[in-house]
């Protein structure tokens, strides 16, 4: 089994050292989504104004700088809708994709 390297907390010296976006790339959780997901998430890219707080606070690193979503690894969890300012972002109920 694959151990990740963990190395201390370093204080940052300055804004640029700060650790900023998902804490890990999409693909951590090495099964992909589950299949227990209940809503995903739909982007409306002509309301987003591209700020990114989504990929910032994506538990799962599932959605990356341009706003494409990994549904492969995404939860489901409604974090990116609610906190998007734009409202660009809603959750719809699993298997009710427009076809």
């Amino acid at each position: 089994m694959y151990k990740p390297h963990i190395t201390g907390f370093l204080m940052p010296e300055s804004l640029e050292q700060m650790p900023f976006g998902p804490s890990s790339p999409a693909g951590v959780i090495v099964e992909g989504n589950a299949g227990w997901r209940v809503q995903r998430p739909v982007v409306d890219h002509e309301k987003c104004i591209r700020c990114q707080i989504c990929w910032c606070l994506c538990p799962e690193g599932a959605i990356d700088r341009a706003i494409a979503i990994d549904m492969e690894f995404c939860k489901g969890c409604g974090i990116c809708a609610h906190e998007c300012p734009k409202k660009a972002i809603i959750m719809e109920r699993e298997g009710d994709e427009q076809a």
